[in-house]
């Protein structure tokens, strides 16, 4: 057993997005139907870069999965990884007719290709999904502390002043002020943290085509699992809901994952509410037909996160920065998102399978 584990561990993950998708691609072909959504971005060699998708199953299910890897591009390695295992065991043999699993393989290959979690327009995509159409949320937290998240130098004087300031921050309002106004999402500082856009990113728009093109508003039932990386203990699998679908929401993701369940509005979530997310996309096109989760995967410590994110959007604004700096910050935001240890990497496909096995046990009051 456990050799027979390692091997899938070896087999699922992968070291690049262009390793990832080979991968993918490969499986793909045993897939319904597949098809590639091209990037306006470039790769770091200047490699066109996709999206792919594969639909396994009844072509016209009622009762359907999704899987999403690289909505935060750098986090895609762990997502992918769960598409890929459960591709190459066969599982979509166990599919019964009206069932059928949807693969979004990197949703943002731009941040995944390059080692971020931004999309190539500098967004944080699950912050997108507000409706730009009327008046996008104020969040002035972020507009005092927008110089020190992301200070001018990320050494020296100018550094430390911005860590006091965050400090003075922290202590005046409180730990859950300073981490609403760093993470829930904002729309004035196009070069800072958690920054949902100025208008729909290119991916947020390829979901939309997406969902047209495999006509998944007509669905009865919809279960997403989204994956991610970066928060809680260390290869700890959390299903997170978010507050587009509610307690309602939340009540239907407890009926079919269990306690495991959290949420942002009863405060048991790792993650603060957030704004923009993409469950809001998916609230608006089905209602009370889906189950949204975001699986987050724990990684190192949150006050980690703040730093390599910090140092990722200051090496986006400079660039004469030495390249050995350079090249040591993105791999500390690399290693923070993909830790790519063994022990790390096997919990994660212990979880996944047991996650992506519970989409399909649909409760009966779902």
């Amino acid at each position: 057993m456990r050799d027979e584990i390692l091997h899938d561990v070896s087999e699922s993950f992968s070291e690049t997005y262009f390793e990832a998708r080979e991968k993918f691609l490969k499986l793909a072909d045993s897939a319904k139907s597949a098809r590639s959504y091209k990037s306006p971005a470039r790769g770091p060699g200047g490699e066109e870069l996709f999206t792919d998708v594969a639909w396994f199953g009844d072509p016209e299910a009622h009762h359907l999965g999704i899987l999403i890897s690289a909505t935060h591009g750098v986090e895609g390695y762990c997502g992918s990884a769960g598409q890929v295992d459960w591709t190459r065991r066969g599982i979509a043999d166990s599919l019964t007719p009206g069932q059928a699993m949807l693969m979004i393989h990197a949703l943002n290959p731009y941040g995944f290709a390059w080692n971020r979690r931004v999309t190539e327009e500098g967004c944080d995509l699950n912050r997108n999904f507000v409706d730009f159409s009327q008046p996008v949320p104020a969040n002035p937290g972020y507009d005092a502390l927008a110089d020190y998240l992301v200070p001018a130098e990320v050494e020296g004087p100018v550094f430390e002043a911005s860590e006091r300031a965050i400090e003075e921050f922290r202590k005046e309002r409180g730990e859950v002020a300073f981490q609403t106004a760093r993470k829930a999402g904002q729309y004035s500082h196009p070069n800072g943290v958690f920054f949902g856009g100025f208008g729909p990113s290119h991916s947020r728009l390829m979901l939309e085509n997406i969902a047209e093109d495999f006509d998944l508003k007509s669905r009865d039932r919809v279960v997403i699992v989204d994956t991610h990386t970066g928060l809680g203990p260390f290869g700890y699998g959390e299903l997170q809901t978010e507050q587009p679908s509610g307690l309602a929401g939340y009540e239907r993701a407890l009926a079919m994952f269990g306690r495991s369940v959290t949420s942002p509005d009863l405060g048991t979530s790792s993650s603060v509410p957030i704004r923009g997310c993409i469950d809001e996309f998916w609230q608006r096109l089905l209602g009370e037909r889906h189950v949204y989760v975001a699986l987050e995967f724990g990684t190192f410590d949150p006050e980690n996160g703040r730093r390599v994110l910090r140092e990722d959007h200051w090496l986006a604004k400079n660039s004469d920065v030495d390249p050995k700096l350079a090249g040591a910050i993105r791999l500390r935001l690399r290693e923070h998102y993909d830790p790519r240890s063994a022990d790390w990497r096997e919990m994660i496909i212990w979880r996944s399978r047991q996650v992506h096995r519970q989409m399909f046990e649909w409760p009966a009051q779902f």
